[in-house]
């Protein structure tokens, strides 16, 4: 990935959302079991953690053309846990099983793009925020019919089950709520004409839309909603403290901000120690 230009990096997180909008179900249940590793440090001492994470997100996480799992928040984690001295091995999970799995004990953690709400948080604890995003209203470019959500009343709205987007959608009083497995299948229906908007994660929308690879939608100018993304653990779990730990560390020496120029070309906005 070193030796990638920025454009090249776009790309292959591009091709990551198509190949899996094409089977993400497939893509979840064959990716290799041994999965991206942490740099490991002489303080790593215990079995390593399992991470649960939906590799449909770009640029925040998403699967290349060759099978190597990438992004913002995969970047992140692997040096929260170098810095927090754990090994990791990652478990692709569709986002409506990751909660589940927390409270079932399969997986010990997840970053996912995972806002920060208080029904979660009745569900699962969360470490302090890494990434200040949101939800925005994506329409069809020529669309000049929807210009605020009020405009959704009698919409079909895209949606991906389980998500904040989801949520907001519920409150819309839409005429049909069109659920698809992941935000890129959403955005490409929306597209395609199936849909009328589609509700999803700021970072992710303005990704699509810039990389050109779906074309003719376009964001509303005005967010919906403000949101903190936090890793999530089983409820009282000792890895949450070790994982703040490494947070904390990356956040005051320089790296969150090194990881965070990488892939969205902007400083990071001041983080809140808590959601």
């Amino acid at each position: 990935m070193v030796h990638l230009t920025r454009s090249q990096l776009i790309r292959r997180a591009w091709w990551t959302g198509i190949g899996l909008a094409a089977g993400v179900a497939v893509a979840a249940c064959s990716a290799p079991e041994s999965s991206t590793e942490a740099p490991s440090n002489s303080a790593s001492s215990s079995a390593p953690i399992t991470v649960a994470i939906d590799p449909t997100f770009p640029p925040l996480q998403s699967t290349s053309e060759n099978g190597d799992i990438e992004g913002f928040e995969i970047d992140l984690i692997n040096a929260i846990a170098e810095a927090a001295g754990l090994d990791l091995e990652m478990m692709p999970l569709p986002f409506r099983e990751i909660i589940p799995a927390l409270e079932a004990g399969t997986v010990d953690a997840s970053i996912s793009a995972m806002t920060i709400t208080p029904e979660r948080e009745r569900q699962v604890s969360f470490s302090r925020p890494y990434l200040q995003a949101g939800l925005a209203i994506v329409v069809p470019s020529l669309d000049e019919s929807i210009t605020d959500f009020d405009d959704l009343n009698g919409k079909r709205i895209g949606i991906q089950p389980g998500t904040t987007g989801a949520a907001e959608a519920a409150e819309a009083n839409a005429g049909e709520l069109v659920a698809y497995d992941n935000s890129i299948l959403a955005l490409q229906g929306l597209a395609n004409g199936e849909v009328d908007a589609v509700i999803n994660d700021i970072p992710v929308n303005k990704f699509v839309i810039r990389s050109g690879q779906i074309q003719g939608i376009r964001n509303l100018d005005e967010p919906l909603t403000v949101e903190l993304y936090g890793i999530a653990t089983q409820q009282n779990s000792p890895t949450l403290q070790q994982l703040n730990q490494g947070l904390t560390t990356i956040l005051e020496d320089g790296t969150y901000d090194e990881i965070y120029r990488t892939w969205f070309d902007s400083d990071p906005p001041e983080l809140p120690s808590e959601g």
